[in-house]
């Protein structure tokens, strides 16, 4: 029976599972929140898409329409986008630290630009923010360390997609000459 035991003393196991669960336990909720950050990268790109492709489909190229167009089309857009982000869902607004987002519409002569723009909390990670941004942030790193200790522990973040959509002019019927 002493052959399968690694050591003399008991208790051997659960003195290293009392070690590493907290290891154990910060790395997963580190990767967790890195997989919020791609979700919610997912998210904007697949609600601007839609709000581009919604706005280039609805919208009006006569400038009577257009005080529609700015304001309810456009809020209703930006209502629907919120929605699909998860600004109605106080789990999912947490999950994804989400503070705020604005949808806004420029219109050029041949392009439409459909810029959505997300702001989030800080992540919430104390124990990844307990030393100093300089302290962390040192000679080997740079710019993209303090951007990311940024939005990890003091700001949050922006995120922002912007698309072009062409202005919706109505087609043409096809008719091939000489046919009529």
């Amino acid at each position: 029976m002493r052959i399968f035991r690694i050591s003399g003393k008991k208790g051997q196991a659960t003195t290293e599972m009392v070690l590493l669960f907290p290891v154990f336990m910060i790395l997963m909720f580190a990767l967790v929140k890195t997989f919020a950050l791609l979700v919610l990268i997912q998210k904007l790109e697949i609600s601007s898409y839609y709000a581009a492709r919604r706005w280039q489909l609805e919208s009006h190229h006569q400038t009577k329409y257009m005080a529609w167009d700015q304001g309810w089309l456009r809020d209703d857009i930006e209502n629907n986008v919120k929605e699909y982000l998860g600004f109605n869902s106080r789990n999912i607004k947490g999950f994804l630290n989400l503070k705020d987002a604005k949808l806004s519409i420029t219109r050029t002569a041949v392009w439409n630009v459909v810029t959505l723009q997300i702001t989030t909390n800080p992540s919430g990670v104390k124990l990844l923010c307990k030393y100093d941004r300089n302290r962390v942030c040192g000679a080997p790193f740079g710019l993209n360390c303090q951007r990311g200790y940024n939005y990890l522990c003091t700001s949050g973040g922006a995120l922002t997609a912007i698309k072009y959509v062409p202005n919706r002019d109505r087609p043409i019927q096809f008719e091939l000459p000489g046919l009529q």
